[in-house]
């Protein structure tokens, strides 16, 4: 299998705290993996990383082989937005756009011409469930709702990898598994995802589980 994203010795230190400790970790194309772990062992924090949101104390961080410059922003900004999508337990849509423009938002920022980024939105949106609702605004729509939208979101610029951090945790069970079934559909389409969870029942329907435990990855 092909490696997406290569860590090596990835170490993250916040003051005194210690929060990541000598992290090795690939990512390999296509494949669907969960990260687990109690609360502090640091699994947001190296979802961060993967996401190149956050910048490693020290270590290398590989993109198809290529090193990461974390001090070249623009370049970090444009491969966030063009290979990387991202959905968080928060969907932080935009309150005062439509859902049509919120799924816009990556597209016009990539510079994609308004009419294409509408099209490619309405198709989105319409993908995951919400023909008819397009042009309603976020707070009109329920919560399981509101996260389709920021999954569609972050398919919008075809990113080759999905990172999630606890995608469902504000959700019900119902609209829970609705969503890790639009996961695991993107995943047999090619997708690659890697999620953060607490639920290991959600863990379990994933490729492959990465177990962390004070800041060190204790299982692959």
């Amino acid at each position: 299998m092909l490696v997406l994203i290569d860590l090596r010795m990835v170490n993250k230190i916040i003051g005194q705290e210690h929060i990541l400790k000598d992290v090795n970790l690939s990512v390999y194309k296509g494949e669907f993996l969960s990260i687990i772990g109690p609360s502090g062992s640091g699994k947001s924090s190296l979802l961060y990383i993967v996401g190149l949101l956050d910048r490693p104390s020290s270590g290398e961080i590989l993109i198809e082989e290529k090193t990461i410059d974390f001090s070249d922003q623009k370049r970090l900004s444009e491969v966030r937005n063009k290979k990387f999508g991202f959905v968080f337990q928060f969907h932080y849509l935009i309150n005062e756009l439509t859902l049509t423009e919120n799924v816009m938002v990556p597209l016009l920022k990539a510079g994609i011409p308004i009419r294409k980024a509408r099209e490619r939105a309405l198709s989105l949106l319409e993908m995951v469930g919400l023909k008819g609702k397009e042009s309603r605004k976020p707070y009109q729509i329920s919560g399981g709702e509101q996260q389709r939208v920021s999954i569609a979101r972050a398919l919008s610029n075809n990113p080759d990898l999905i990172i999630a951090d606890e995608p469902t945790g504000n959700l019900d069970s119902k609209n829970t598994q609705i969503v890790m079934d639009m996961f695991k559909e993107l995943n047999k389409e090619g997708k690659t995802i890697v999620m953060v969870t607490h639920e290991m029942d959600l863990a379990n329907q994933t490729n492959r589980i990465i177990s962390m435990r004070d800041g060190r990855v204790v299982s692959v």
